[in-house]
């Protein structure tokens, strides 16, 4: 996960911003996808060919425009591309403890001494705990007024950061997620995104794929699947449905390997980690040539 802008939770709960919704693909096409078509009336995939830009450290337009982006849920849609909205669905944004812990402890993680369990890379975000049924209601009642906002806003889809803690967080001492009920809340998600009218990406967790593409997600958003020689995982089930950054201090091969690589995706890019706008430093942004163009 790269470093992300505040996300204001309690702004986004009591109001969202209007935007414009992009076209995009019908979900029952399944292109190239293993496992069964979900079937989600009024729901479309983002396009596959095209310009992609993932854009959460900053929200800008380009020359040219955009034909598929992800914005944070706190900014605005990009007009005349596919918008996908992130949501971070498994741990808390910065900035936001104060929502959680008064009166929503009881919805976070903690280790066997008691204590609440934050990630050992992003100090300021607690975990989330959907060990049980009540809890994950809990959760669902907070982050699904998010989920609902990016729809109110003009998102056309979702993308659910961190499904993978169940893969980070496996021993009591340290807290432990257990791959169900991370499942289980994730389907909650795929629901509440459905009914209204989003479309939902996997984001992350190769080792999940085939269960989360069962459980409904429609598509997927991967980070570095090239620098960990995961893309296959991702386009082996989603198909050419997947969005691929990759990061310019995480390149083993140089990015030229990358779009080279028979299993990336389509719309496959290179962005700087922090994800900053043109005017800094910083800021790094390549795309891959269309496939059909090799």
């Amino acid at each position: 996960m790269p470093q992300l802008i505040v996300v204001t939770l309690a702004v986004l709960v009591l109001a969202g911003c209007q935007g414009s919704v992009g076209a995009g693909q019908e979900t029952d096409q399944g292109d190239g996808q293993d496992s069964a078509s979900v079937n989600v009336a009024d729901v479309t995939l983002p396009a596959t060919n095209g310009r992609f830009d993932y854009q959460l450290g900053a929200a800008y337009e380009l020359d040219g425009g955009l034909d598929v982006v992800v914005r944070d849920a706190t900014a605005e849609p990009a007009e005349g591309a596919y918008n996908v909205c992130y949501v971070n669905g498994f741990q808390t944004q910065p900035g936001e403890a104060d929502l959680w812990l008064d009166g929503n402890e009881d919805l976070l993680l903690h280790d066997a001494a008691g204590e609440l369990v934050v990630d050992p890379d992003w100090l300021d975000e607690y975990v989330l705990d959907p060990s049980t049924e009540a809890k994950r209601d809990g959760i669902v009642d907070i982050l699904g007024q998010v989920i609902t906002g990016c729809a109110d806003a003009g998102f056309d889809a979702v993308e659910i950061d961190n499904l993978d803690t169940w893969t980070r967080f496996t021993e009591p001492s340290t807290g432990l997620i257990e791959q169900d009920a991370a499942l289980a809340l994730a389907g909650s998600y795929i629901d509440l995104a459905h009914e209204s009218g989003l479309a939902i990406g996997q984001k992350n967790a190769a080792e999940a794929t085939t269960a989360a593409r069962e459980l409904g997600f429609d598509f997927a958003v991967t980070e570095e699947c090239a620098a960990y020689d995961e893309c296959g995982s991702y386009t082996g089930v989603y198909g050419e449905h997947v969005l691929q950054i990759e990061y310019t201090d995480n390149l083993p091969d140089g990015f030229d390997a990358v779009c080279a690589d028979p299993d990336r995706a389509p719309l496959a890019i290179l962005r700087d980690r922090d994800l900053v706008g043109p005017d800094a430093a910083a800021y790094a942004y390549e795309q891959c040539e269309a496939l059909d163009s090799k």
